[in-house]
């Protein structure tokens, strides 16, 4: 702190900016009110950029993969009551995804009531449950202190969301506080012990297989992780959230694990003693289930395991995942187990995932669409999921060469995020191509932000997958033997919407027309919105039944 001179008072809506600066807060998403007026003053002189969306919601679904694709929170802002809480889901998906992400609140006056309790709800102890830090600022002298520690606890593992909330007349008081220095901390190595237990337990298996999770995909672990995959000799399989740490096309990849039993590669886990499981928790959809006296586990991660029924390690280490997966590799060496039989699941997996890659049907099967992608984009470019049964085509037979290049939320699975997700993927990397992937039904919830992807400029692909139903619930319907009902809508003249709001809209009628106009709306400027039929009939044959069929890999 400075000392000798007294410090200049100024608005605390005027810190509070301050503050956020001094955090390297790039953009705010979001939509003020008129309890946030001091700070939009306050913020536009700042070089901080305000993105005004058109829903709260999809303003926290961009911070959120802001925080998810930078390692940094990323910053919304909403007003009281209907806007706050409109972030909520947000919140919950940043919180769940291990997403940093900071939502700004305002708030009615705290010192003296003008409007009695209108439009007043509790925000701070509704977002308790939800966040890492939620807060009310009471007094400007406690910006500088609030803002550090609430973009320290969201960035530290495990990360997550927070909640700030600067009521109207704090806004405009004065203060004399001055701003902390950004300190940042190391993470811990693991203990000596654990590491050498664990490497112990990997060279006495006789069948050992790696599975990598989302937590090596936050931390960029992946140089770590191939040293060791190359080293070992050993096999690995990933989560949906760990698609891409270790590049797909590696000889040693057998496969994704995108449900929780009874896929192709669930005999690769079956026939497995041992897993050693980098960077996951239980928070994302298990790609496996434990059992009593079955496979064991190694946990490695920035924290320990939380024992479930599902999921209860043998062994924990805990500290620095790249640090630790490097001295394991130096631990371990080279392994001489027989591991042809996850070769043989290999191949096995790689011809059932593409058996329908040149199936030219339209309406479109999901597979054919994951290969049309996968051909048409290079291995930095990104694909962003929004939640449906076509997550489940792609995370299994969609191959990332590369971290953080199929973006799908595999822990909260909320629909609505795969349009403003890829706005942030975007923006961020100007000279990536983005497309988003989104139901019918997933895609009307925040299609209003097609105007704002307009006015940003930017230049990307959104690909509506047309069943005109809730897709995913159809085939869990179907799965349990249950009437088709209840699950059927109507869509608007998708490509008269999107023209509306200044996009250029598209409807191919044939395979062939779709590859042309991928290509052209790939190469050309503009948001551009293909609303493409989709062929979902052999989503229960395949995944609710042939999958679950014996399969003889001798």
């Amino acid at each position: 702190m400075k000392t000798g001179c007294e410090t200049k008072a100024m608005k605390t809506s005027d810190l509070f900016v301050k503050a956020l600066e001094n955090e390297g807060v790039e953009y705010i998403y979001g939509i003020p009110g008129e309890e946030n007026l001091d700070f939009l003053d306050s913020l536009k002189d700042s070089p901080i950029k305000l993105i005004l969306t058109r829903h709260e919601q999809a303003a926290g679904f961009m911070a959120a993969t802001y925080g998810r694709l930078t390692g940094k929170p990323g910053v919304c802002l909403s007003t009281l009551g209907p806007g706050a809480t409109n972030f909520v889901t947000a919140a919950a998906y940043a919180q769940l995804g291990a997403m940093p992400m900071i939502m700004l609140g305002g708030q009615k006056p705290i010192r003296k009531s003008k409007q009695g309790r209108f439009q007043i709800v509790d925000v701070v102890n509704l977002m308790k449950p939800i966040t890492k830090y939620s807060e009310q600022i009471v007094d400007g002298n406690n910006v500088p202190a609030m803002v550090r520690e609430s973009f320290r606890e969201c960035m530290e593992e495990r990360p997550g969301a927070g909640y700030l909330e600067l009521p109207e007349d704090i806004a405009a008081e004065e203060s004399k506080a001055e701003i902390f220095d950004v300190v940042n901390s190391r993470r811990p190595q693991a203990d000596e012990k654990s590491l050498m237990q664990a490497a112990e337990m990997v060279k006495k298996a006789k069948m050992p297989l790696l599975l990598i999770g989302a937590g090596a995909n936050r931390k960029r672990a992946s140089a770590a992780l191939t040293e060791f995959i190359d080293k070992t000799g050993i096999y690995f399989f990933n989560t949906q959230m760990g698609k891409g740490v270790v590049d797909e096309r590696h000889e040693r990849f057998i496969g994704t694990a995108a449900l929780s039993s009874h896929d192709f590669l669930h005999c690769a886990i079956e026939k497995a003693d041992l897993i050693i499981n980098v960077g996951h928790d239980v928070i994302e959809k298990p790609p496996f289930f434990m059992e009593r006296d079955g496979t064991k586990v190694i946990h490695v991660n920035f924290f320990g395991a939380r024992t479930d029924e599902v999921y209860f390690p043998q062994v924990n280490v805990v500290g620095d995942i790249s640090a630790s997966v490097e001295r394991l590799t130096d631990k371990v060496g080279e392994l001489s187990q027989d591991m042809s039989y996850f070769a043989r699941v290999k191949q096995y997996v790689t011809e059932k995932t593409t058996k329908y890659f040149e199936d030219r049907r339209f309406p479109m099967l999901p597979q054919r669409l994951v290969k049309v992608l996968r051909d048409n984009l290079g291995d930095e470019d990104i694909v962003t999921l929004d939640n449906g049964v076509y997550k489940i085509w792609f995370a299994r037979n969609y191959l990332c060469h590369t971290n953080n290049t199929l973006l799908l939320d595999n822990a909260l699975a909320t629909m609505g995020a795969g349009l403003p997700s890829a706005m942030t993927a975007k923006q961020l990397y100007p000279n990536k191509k983005v497309v988003s992937v989104n139901g019918d039904g997933g895609f009307l919830m925040n299609s209003q932000e097609l105007e704002t992807a307009v006015r940003m400029g930017l230049d990307m692909v959104v690909i509506i997958l047309n069943d005109s139903a809730y897709g995913m619930i159809k085939w869990k319907q179907e799965g349990q033997g249950l009437a088709n009902w209840g699950l059927d809508f109507d869509n608007p003249d998708l490509v008269k919407y999107a023209n509306s709001f200044g996009a250029i809209g598209h409807r191919p009628d044939s395979h062939d027309e779709f590859q042309s106009i991928l290509k052209h709306a790939l190469n050309t400027k503009g948001v551009h919105l293909i609303d493409l039929p989709v062929d979902y009939s052999l989503n229960h044959s395949i995944l609710n039944v042939l999958i679950k069929e014996s399969k003889d890999i001798s």
